[in-house]
């Protein structure tokens, strides 16, 4: 590390940390945030501006997660802020239906054809959870399938092997989950088809659902396993020698659509991370899907929160008050939230070709420009991306599931992760957690970080 270098100072945030342990467990509202993982004492931010934080010691940082996401237009887009400002002069809830709900309705199902009608929620973990209860009924069974390292909020039945918060920070599920709950979920091996058919097979007219991350992101950036064809020929000749794993059959998504109609079981999609974010449909555009539910949340809200579940109305309208199924919540479609949500979709709407192509090659610029840096450092650094959303893996081998994922070097990240920091650069604070970038970050920050990289790099060799 060159002798002239010196970390920023945070005196300040270093007390409000302390003030705030009077209050709240481990001083946070959310556990990724208190850093367990990579050390160090956390920013308090007092402000974002674009793709920038600003701690309350006046620092200034490169901002790659994003609100864990929902700010793909960066910090404080002025058409939202105006939109939620307009909102606010009116009320901030009613507890009453407002027009707002069904114009912003009427945009996610426009880009999201699998979902005939839909529900809003104030979180992810709601819209899961909801989802979760409607295929239940829908089908008269209990068990469910999801996959390791998958993270679909904190419910008590989705904390099993999940990733996100849970990997962070070593938890294999959650104490004050009782057994009998989560006996009723099979965690099974992202990526591998087959684990899925067994599960089936053993456990016959049991199981309600399959919920998936079409693209983990909670395990790290995690794509979904494509069939061999021509397209990916040279891709998997070039990956051979790292010891990719040999492209299935059929594509992984199809293969679960295909079991789930095969055995009567729905098939969620929990697009709570990748929709709008993987493109204007999400991960079900990309992928060509058609589930029978999927769950939004992060950028629907615009930085508010919001989650939705929605889908076939054959399912939803089992929703009280046409049908047996009890869902409620005092703020869902809450007039704020339907603002910013509104004011953020129709932006991507107007702009969708421009928008995402962008944001794939300023990611790209990025993700790409860090790896070389870390290869010329000599440095194993592992690359995972789809879109604007990606992961910097501490590994010399592929990562095609959550047990690749946790093989890598935690300690290394958390090196990278301090250094990173320290220079300006703040990215998620876990192995375990997905990058993100949004319209605000161009070709300055672009080369800002590479540098940032290079020099991080250069100080963990130095020890």
């Amino acid at each position: 590390m060159s002798s002239s270098f010196a970390a920023p100072l945070r005196t300040r945030s270093q007390a409000l940390q302390q003030r705030a342990e009077r209050f709240f467990p481990g001083g946070v509202n959310s556990p990724v945030r208190a850093f367990k993982a990579v050390g160090g004492a956390p920013p308090f931010v007092e402000r974002g501006e674009g793709a920038y934080l600003i701690d309350a010691d006046g620092n200034r940082y490169i901002d790659y997660f994003g609100s864990w996401g929902p700010m793909i237009l960066g910090h404080a887009f002025p058409p939202v802020v105006e939109a939620i400002e307009r909102a606010a002069r009116n009320s901030a809830s009613f507890g009453a239906s407002t027009a707002a709900e069904a114009d912003l309705a009427e945009r996610i199902t426009s880009c999201y054809p699998a979902i005939e009608k839909l529900r809003f929620v104030s979180s992810g973990t709601e819209a899961t959870m909801s989802a979760i209860r409607l295929a239940r009924a829908a089908t008269g069974r209990k068990i469910i399938v999801k996959f390791e390292g998958c993270y679909h909020g904190h419910s008590d039945g989705l904390l099993v092997k999940a990733g996100s918060g849970v990997a962070t920070l070593g938890i294999p599920g959650s104490a004050g989950v009782p057994e009998e709950i989560a006996a009723l979920t099979l965690a099974l091996p992202y990526n591998d088809i087959g684990a899925v058919e067994a599960a089936f097979e053993a456990h016959p007219d049991q199981i309600a659902a399959i919920i998936v991350e079409p693209i983990v992101g909670n395990a790290g950036c995690i794509p979904p396993m494509m069939a061999y064809n021509e397209l990916l020929k040279r891709k998997y000749e070039a990956d051979a020698a790292y010891g990719v794993p040999v492209p299935p059959k059929e594509d992984y998504l199809d293969g679960l659509r295909r079991i789930t109609r095969q055995h009567g079981a729905l098939f969620i999609v929990d697009e709570v991370m990748t929709g709008f974010r993987v493109g204007l449909g999400g991960a079900c555009a990309l992928y060509g899907l058609d589930p029978d539910l999927v769950t939004l949340g992060k950028i629907v809200g615009g930085g508010l929160p919001v989650g939705v579940f929605g889908g076939k109305s054959i399912f939803m309208d089992l929703l009280a008050p046409l049908g047996p199924v009890y869902q409620a919540g005092t703020l869902s479609g809450n007039p704020l939230a339907m603002a910013a949500g509104l004011a953020t979709i129709s932006h991507l709407q107007a702009n969708a070709a421009q928008i995402y192509s962008q944001l794939q090659a300023t990611a790209s610029a990025v993700a790409d420009g860090v790896v070389r840096e870390a290869q010329r450092a000599g440095i194993p650094v592992g690359l995972n991306q789809v879109g604007a959303m990606w992961t910097w893996f501490f590994t010399s081998g592929p990562v095609t599931n959550y047990e690749q994922a946790a093989k890598c070097d935690t300690a290394a990240f958390a090196r990278f992760h301090r250094a990173m920091l320290d220079r300006g650069v703040w990215l998620p604070p876990s192995q375990f957690e997905a990058a993100f970038l949004g319209t605000a970050h161009g070709e300055e920050e672009t080369a800002a970080t590479i540098a940032a990289a290079r020099d991080a790099f250069a100080a963990m060799n130095e020890g």
